[in-house]
């Protein structure tokens, strides 16, 4: 069992004998009356959204999932593929049901998550080093109106960064908040291909 106060975004937990995983959540205090926590709730099996409000302290079943290390293969069709290294077996998950399938690169380790034998999502790390792969050149024009522009990483995940980034860098992004973190000039990020 968990409780309100375990929340993180991410989280896959059991609700009505379904598994939900935690896409947004915030603790209120209100000034009068008992403190309570919002949450938005994405159905792994489905992809329907909820929005429920919980007790603080409230508890609720974890939801049993089970982990494997397994390799991205490739995309057939509306689904990724992944390929479990010793034995060579494959599993397919929907793409629309990953929410981080735009920082996946080849090749790229993951840990899968089983919910009842079934795989239901994967772990990218939080924080992933990614190469520009499309980016306009510094306008010098921009002034300090215009202190970003958009770039392509080589996913194909556009993000906005500072004007000074070029193609061929080296950029950190968080992958929960889909922001660019800094330069990576060391070139020894996690998720690194």
């Amino acid at each position: 069992m968990g409780s309100t106060t375990d929340f993180k975004v991410g989280l896959t937990i059991e609700f009505e004998g379904a598994p939900w995983k935690i896409t947004e959540f915030l603790h209120v205090k209100p000034g009068k009356g008992p403190a309570f926590v919002r949450s938005k709730l994405k159905n792994v099996e489905t992809g329907a959204t909820l929005d429920k409000t919980w007790k603080a302290g409230e508890t609720f079943p974890d939801a049993q999932v089970d982990k494997e290390i397994m390799q991205y293969s490739y995309i057939d069709g509306d689904d990724h593929v992944f390929m479990n290294m010793e034995t060579f077996e494959e599993d397919r998950i929907p793409s629309s049901s990953l929410d981080k399938a735009m920082f996946i690169k080849d090749d790229m380790q993951l840990t899968v998550l089983y919910y009842k034998g079934r795989p239901i999502d994967v772990q990218v790390p939080n924080t992933m080093s990614f190469r520009v792969t499309e980016a306009s050149p510094v306008d010098a024009s921009a002034g300090k109106d215009k202190v970003s522009k958009t770039v392509e990483i080589e996913t194909g995940f556009q993000i906005s960064v500072p004007q000074f980034i070029k193609e061929g860098d080296l950029i950190k992004i968080d992958t929960d908040t889909r922001e660019y973190l800094g330069r990576d000039t060391e070139g020894k990020g996690k998720g690194l291909s």
